[in-house]
């Protein structure tokens, strides 16, 4: 199911203007999305509609001056970054965190992946 959310993923964010990553680890994925508002806005209305997810919840909204995943439609990262143990997600580790926590899950990532280690 995953291989098919992300090729949707990639042919629709290509065709709208929207970048971005994914992290999967265990039953936890968090998505981060850039581009025009618009096109990000219409990106999560169409990931709300999907059956594919459930319990669709936005962490942090924000404008950015640069985009951190600019060369993506949509990366991919199975089991590289740094994410919350299953023990700390079954204590509520996900409604606990800060914007600024999840903000830097996707910053180690862009680091990775501009250092080519990330798919």
């Amino acid at each position: 199911m995953l291989s098919g959310i992300l090729v949707d993923a990639r042919r629709c964010n290509t065709r709208d203007g929207v970048t971005g990553a994914l992290v999967c680890r265990n039953d936890v994925f968090l998505q981060l999305l850039e581009g025009p508002r618009a096109a990000v806005e219409a990106t999560l209305a169409r990931i709300a509609r999907d059956d594919r997810h459930v319990d669709v919840t936005v962490r942090v909204s924000k404008s950015v001056a640069a985009r951190m995943f600019g060369d993506w439609a949509m990366l991919h990262d199975p089991a590289t970054s740094w994410i919350w143990s299953a023990q700390e997600v079954s204590g509520g580790v996900l409604d606990r965190a800060a914007p600024e926590d999840y903000e830097a899950i996707f910053e180690t990532l862009a680091r990775q992946a501009a250092a080519g280690r990330a798919t």
